[in-house]
Formats: C-alpha cells, sequence, structure tokens
C-alpha cells in the first residue's frame, strides 16, 4: 500500500504541476508560441546532433503545444521534422505518414515555403526506399513550391537532391546538367554546405562520365570545403569518391589512403547512430528521465508523510483512477487501431491524390512555356517570309513568279493565323485572358466587321444582312475586342462554308435589369450545314466536320474553340442549330451594360493620315537593332524604300553606345539578342535619355509582356511578323510627331 500510496502522491503532484504551467501558458499567447518555436529548435538541433530520442521528445513536447493552439503552421512543421527524424532511424512508413499529414496542413494554409520542404523530405524518403522516380516527382514539386517563394538556398539544396537522384538511376546528363544549377546557385548564395555536396556529387557524375581530370578537381575542392566548415558526412562522402577516383587513375597508395579515412569516419558515424536510435538507449533515456522526475516528488512527498488520514483518502482516489484509467486506455487502444487502419489508406490515396494534381499542374506549366518558348520561334522566320514574299512582289516580278509569290505569301500569313489560334487557345485555357470593358458603339462596330469581310464573301457571292433591334439602343459598356473576335469567327466561318447564298446577322435583346441587357446575336447562313453527330464536339480544339471537309476548306478548327471560350469569358453561352445542305446557325446571349450617347466615346488607333511626301525626311537615322541577318536585310529595304537611312546593330550593348554617341530619330529594338536584352538596353538608354523614341520590334507574345515593356519605357510596339503597311504608318507618325514637335519649340 506504501508504494501505491507514493505513486499516486506523484501522479497528482505531476497533474497539479502540469495544469498549473498549462494555466501560465494559456494565459500568455506569445509565451505559448515562443515554448513551440523553442521546442521546435531544440529538436532540429539535437536531431543534427544524432540524439534522436531527444529530438522526438521536444516535437512531442512542441505537437501538444501546438494543437492546444490549433497553430497550423507549427503543426505543420512538426510533422515534417518527425518525418526527417523518422528518416533518420530508418522507419520510412511511419516517415511517409508523418509527411502525409505535414503536407495535408500545408496545403490547407497554403504554406508554400514548408510544403515544398515536405515535398523534399518525401523525395529522401523514396531514395531510401529505392523508388528513384516517385522521389524524383517529390523533388519537383518542391522545386516548383521553391521558385514560386524565390527561396534559393532550398532551391539549390531540392536541385542537388534531384541530380544525386539522377545519377542513380544512370543518367548522368541530366545529372551533371541540374548538379550544375545547384552548384551555381550555391556559389551564387554563398551556401558552403550545399556547395561541398554538389561539388562532390559532380565529381561522381564526371567519374561515370570517364573525365578523371575534372571529378579529381571538384572532389578535391569539395573535400577542401567539408574539412575547413567540418561537414563530417559530407566529407566521408568526399573520401569515397576520392578513392573511387585514385582508383580509376591507377593511383592505388592515394586510393587506400583515402578508403581508410572513409572506413574509420564511417565506423564512427555508424556508432555514433547507431547508440542514440537503439531501442537500448531510447529505454535508457525514458528510464532515466522518469526517475530523474520521481526523485523531486519523493522529495516533497516526505514532508507530507505524517498526514495519514490525507493518505488513506489519497490510496481510495488512486484505486478509483486507476480503474477508470484503465479502462479508458483499453477503450482508446481498441479505438485506435481502427482509425490507424483507416487513416494509413487515406494518407495513401490522398498522397497519390496530391502527386498527381502536382504532375499536372506541372504539365500545365510546362505546356504554356513550351507554346511560349515555340510561337517566338517561329514569329522570326515568319517575318523573313512575309517580308521577302511583300519585297518581291512589289520588285516587277515575272508574270509566270506571281502566283507563286502569292502562294507564299498566303502560306504566311495562314501560318501566322495559326501560332494566334494556337497562343489564344493557350491563354484561355489557363485562365490569362482579362476582361477589358470600354464603351463602344456596338452598331457601328458590327458594320466596320461586316465591311472588313465583305471582300471575302463576294469572292463566294455571298450577301451578308444585318438586322439590329430598332428599339435596341447602341452604346455599351463591354470589351468590345472580344465581342469583335468571336464574331468575326462567326461570320468568317459563315463565309468559309456557304457559296452563292446569304448570311443574316441579328441582334435583339432577351432581358433587360436596370442597365444590364442580355442580348443575342445570331450568325445564319444557307451553307452546307454539319450533322447532328459533329455539332455535339464541334467548340473542341483542332474539331471540324470531316477530314474531307478540312482538305476542301481549310483551317484549324481553332476557331469555334476560342469562341466559346471567349463566350465563356464573358458570362455567355452559346448554341447551334444545323441541318446538312440547309445551313447552319449560331446564336449566343451575353449581357452588356448600357451608356448614353455622350459617355461613348470609342478609343481609335491614330496613324500618320497624311503625305509621306510632306515629311522632311532628308535627315532623319534610324537605328535597327535586330541580331538576325535576314531580318536586318529586310528591315533595312523597308526602310530605304522608305527614303530612310538607318544603322545597324546586332547586340544590346552596342546600341546603348551608339545611342550615347550619335542622335537617332527613332530606334526599332529587337527583344532576344545575345548579351543584353532590349528590355534591358531601353532601359540603360531611359537611364539618360527620356525622349528617345523607341519601337519594340519583337516577336514575343506581347500580352504576356506589357507590362515589362511599360516598365522598361518603349514608346510603342511592333509585332513582328508585321504587315507594311501599319510599320510604314507607325513611323511616319512617330516622325510627323516630332516634327510637330521641333516646329513648336
Amino acid at each position: 500500500m506504501s508504494k501505491i500510496r507514493n505513486y499516486i502522491y506523484i501522479a497528482l503532484m505531476l497533474l497539479s504541476m502540469t495544469v498549473f504551467s498549462q494555466k501560465n501558458i494559456d494565459d500568455d499567447p506569445e509565451l505559448l508560441q515562443n515554448s513551440i518555436d523553442y521546442h521546435i529548435s531544440q529538436s532540429q538541433t539535437e536531431l543534427e546532433n544524432f540524439n534522436y530520442f531527444k529530438a522526438q521528445k521536444n516535437l512531442d513536447e512542441a505537437l501538444g503545444l501546438a494543437e492546444q493552439s490549433t497553430n497550423k503552421k507549427s503543426i505543420g512543421i512538426i510533422y515534417a521534422i518527425k518525418g526527417r527524424l523518422q528518416l533518420s532511424i530508418d522507419e520510412s512508413d511511419k516517415a511517409i505518414k508523418s509527411l502525409t499529414k505535414a503536407i495535408e496542413v500545408q496545403r490547407l494554409i497554403n504554406d508554400n515555403k514548408n510544403l515544398g520542404s515536405s515535398y523534399k523530405i518525401f523525395g529522401d524518403v523514396y531514395v531510401a526506399k529505392k523508388d528513384y522516380n516517385q522521389a524524383l516527382d517529390y523533388y519537383r514539386s518542391a522545386k516548383s513550391k521553391f521558385e514560386e517563394e524565390s527561396l534559393t538556398a532550398e532551391l539549390a539544396d531540392v536541385l542537388l537532391c534531384e541530380g544525386k537522384t539522377y545519377l542513380k538511376l544512370k543518367n548522368y546528363k541530366n545529372a551533371r546538367d541540374i548538379i550544375e544549377q545547384s552548384l551555381a546557385l550555391a556559389k551564387k548564395e554563398d551556401l558552403l554546405k550545399t556547395q561541398s555536396e554538389a561539388l562532390i556529387a559532380h565529381s561522381l557524375v564526371h567519374t561515370k562520365l570517364n573525365n578523371n581530370e575534372k571529378a579529381l578537381a571538384y572532389a578535391l575542392e569539395g573535400v577542401k570545403l567539408a574539412s575547413n566548415n567540418k561537414y563530417t558526412s559530407v566529407l566521408n562522402n568526399g573520401y569515397l569518391a576520392l578513392s573511387n577516383i585514385y582508383n580509376n587513375t591507377q593511383d592505388y597508395k592515394s586510393s587506400r589512403d583515402y578508403l581508410n579515412a572513409y572506413v574509420q569516419l564511417s565506423d564512427s558515424l555508424a556508432n555514433l547512430k547507431r547508440a542514440n536510435s537503439s531501442k537500448d538507449q531510447e529505454t535508457q533515456y525514458l528510464l532515466n528521465d522518469a526517475l530523474e522526475k520521481n526523485n523531486e516528488m519523493f522529495e516533497k512527498l516526505e514532508k507530507a508523510e505524517d498526514d495519514n488520514s490525507l493518505s488513506t483518502l489519497i490510496s481510495i482516489l488512486s484505486v478509483a483512477l486507476i480503474t477508470i484509467l484503465s479502462l479508458l486506455t483499453l477503450s482508446l487502444y481498441k479505438n485506435n487501431n481502427i482509425r490507424l487502419k483507416t487513416n494509413n489508406m487515406l494518407h495513401k490515396k490522398n498522397g497519390e491524390l496530391i502527386i498527381a494534381k502536382e504532375k499536372a499542374e506541372l504539365a500545365s506549366k510546362t505546356k504554356a512555356n513550351f507554346l511560349s518558348t515555340v510561337t517566338h520561334e517561329l514569329r522570326t522566320p515568319l517575318y523573313a517570309v512575309t517580308g521577302l514574299s511583300n519585297m518581291l512582289l512589289e520588285e516587277n516580278p515575272r508574270p509566270e513568279q506571281i502566283q507563286h509569290l502569292k502562294s507564299l505569301k498566303f502560306s504566311g500569313d495562314y501560318l501566322l493565323t495559326f501560332i494566334n489560334d494556337i497562343l489564344q487557345i493557350n491563354k484561355i485555357e489557363a485562365n490569362k485572358v482579362d476582361i477589358e470593358p470600354e464603351p463602344f458603339n456596338l452598331k457601328k462596330k458590327i458594320n466596320n466587321i461586316i465591311l472588313a469581310l465583305n471582300n471575302s464573301a463576294q469572292d463566294n457571292n455571298i450577301k451578308i444582312h444585318l438586322d439590329f433591334d430598332k428599339n435596341l439602343p447602341e452604346n455599351f459598356i463591354a470589351d468590345q475586342l472580344k465581342i469583335s473576335q468571336i464574331l468575326i469567327n462567326l461570320i468568317g466561318n459563315s463565309i468559309k462554308f456557304t457559296n452563292d447564298g446569304d448570311i443574316w446577322i441579328r441582334i435583339y435583346k432577351i432581358e433587360e435589369h436596370g442597365k444590364i441587357y442580355t442580348l443575342r446575336f445570331e450568325v445564319e447562313d444557307n451553307g452546307i450545314g454539319i450533322n447532328q453527330e459533329k455539332q455535339d464536339n464541334m467548340f473542341e480544339s483542332f474539331s471540324q466536320g470531316s477530314i474531307q471537309i478540312n482538305r476542301k476548306y481549310g483551317g484549324t478548327g481553332l476557331g469555334l474553340s476560342i469562341v466559346k471560350g471567349l463566350i465563356d469569358i464573358l458570362k455567355g453561352k452559346i448554341y447551334v442549330k444545323s441541318t446538312l445542305e440547309k445551313g447552319t446557325t449560331f446564336y449566343f446571349e451575353i449581357p452588356l451594360e448600357y451608356t448614353s450617347i455622350e459617355e461613348a466615346k470609342e478609343i481609335t488607333t491614330t496613324y500618320f493620315s497624311g503625305n509621306a511626301s510632306d515629311l522632311d525626311l532628308t535627315n532623319v537615322k534610324i537605328l535597327v537593332v535586330e541580331d538576325n541577318k535576314i531580318n536586318q536585310m529586310i528591315t533595312k529595304k523597308i526602310l530605304t524604300k522608305m527614303s530612310l537611312k538607318c544603322d545597324i546593330v546586332d547586340n544590346g550593348e552596342d546600341a546603348v553606345d551608339m545611342i550615347k554617341a550619335d542622335k537617332y530619330d527613332i530606334v526599332l529594338m529587337d527583344i532576344h539578342m545575345p548579351g543584353i536584352s532590349g528590355i534591358e538596353a531601353t532601359k540603360i538608354v531611359r537611364s539618360f535619355d527620356t525622349e528617345q523614341i523607341i519601337f519594340a520590334l519583337t516577336a514575343v507574345t506581347i500580352e504576356d509582356k506589357m507590362h515589362e515593356f511599360e516598365e522598361a519605357g518603349f514608346t510603342d510596339i511592333i509585332p513582328k511578323p508585321f504587315k507594311q503597311e501599319e510599320f510604314e504608318k507607325k513611323l511616319y507618325n512617330a516622325l510627323a510627331s516630332k516634327n510637330i514637335s521641333s516646329a513648336t519649340i
């Protein structure tokens, strides 16, 4: 009874002390957070020193406090460190469970920095399990998060891990390229440990590539750095790498010396890890901790031994307490087993779903970057195709050559339209299309579209009829550019598939709420029609009626997909009804905001409308900054035809020097060039000359780079390949305004 009484005293005292200390912490949230941070910091220190169970104890205490304060960020961090600890003591399955919990919390609160760290540790776990492809998936997910948050140190570390994984997969080229990226970042940010690890990993890659000279240089540099900074585990890997390299070069004495050093250091590290991860060490640590607390309690209890009545009461209470606790423990044990089995299954599935989502996001990002790069690379040679075909047509070609040149020009224009359609679809799918509402006259806009398409209609002997509801106001606020794109696509489609017929365009109101009018637009033709089977998927990308229709009428099959995407953005709906050989009607409904006539002021692009002969072009000088030789020749020829003189340079640095040294009326600046880009060159020019007229002559997607062009200080933008008449008008317009300004001064 005396022993039971003593244990009950200990339990009650511990309980009272815990409640008291907990109350103090509860009263001060800042103190609670400091306590959490302290335990997390201590656990990381103990983990680095191989004191695994002290680290575990600190993490358990931190987790209890974090759950009490519902601090989700700290909970995520703690579970991630638990996963790293469990990986260190070869408990991979437990590590996966801990990391899955961490990722669930971090994704919920958008803690991208720590989410990336959890993905990285997950990758380490799968490397330990030798599932290298799964590890690469997690490393890429981590890399994506670190890039989003601009976390250079973390990015360098995960790149190194990715490179090492490719090395294990014997993909030495990828391993070399990625480790080089990691090494460059580590040197730039002075990350000594990552730098030393990357150097040694680089030496391993070059050993596999049979370049022992480079391998030796990297290994010696890495070992020296690790030795100077006492990175023991890195130094150990370096010794082994040097031993292998010297063995390959037949320097067997050096190889043996480094192998001995590796074995000695490995034994020391293994003994230290074994000593700190054994069950005996865990039990001894917990026993010592319990004995220490018991001794403290017994010293306090000796003073209360005289109170026998209190002891008897406590004994009775202790029996009741132990019985209740035993029943509760048994119940919790059973429930916990059931819950663990269910959770394990859910964690596994959830982890698979997370990786699938990350893969999809990465694929989407890669696709967008690929399309942007490819379209730029296609636009540049297209500038040569369209420019040269225009020039040859204007230089009195032989009669038999004219048709060939026109075909070449048509092919260039068609390819440019195709590229623009792909870019538009890509932007719509990536949700990068913004609505830009402005006041405009709807009836005038539709009449202008009909006027622009009328020549094509007349070629097919088609009459276009407009029925604009007389009771409908003409002025609205909406994104007129997108409405124009929709109508041009639909009317153009009707023209393409109709011969010797009619097209009717009808606009009328179907609903009105205050200033918001829901309008219905109809485009009807009596062309070839569409069968019911094809109507079901005609708004999908690259979808046309049939291969025969594609061959006969041409087109990419992207127009209706773009129309559908734009109408969705404008919060509208589109429908189609059609009968074969009788015709097709497309009709869509979109909301527009009514505005009065006074408010409707259409924004129009102002081009030079005077006579070029009225301009004094005698002393006009233009600087062309372009690295492509063919584009240089075409641009110079166009300028010569306009009676304009020009100088040509092929890089941004020389362009800046020439603008400083001489006075140019206009600078035509390419964007992508060797050395500094056109954007960087323009920023430098703007630092000493804010008045210089600079046109961006670029093949990049303007919408994606518009903010960069504006920040750099370009006067205007001319997209390549450009229409020659628009190019000439913009230059004449700039020169005319410059003459007016000079005259005013």
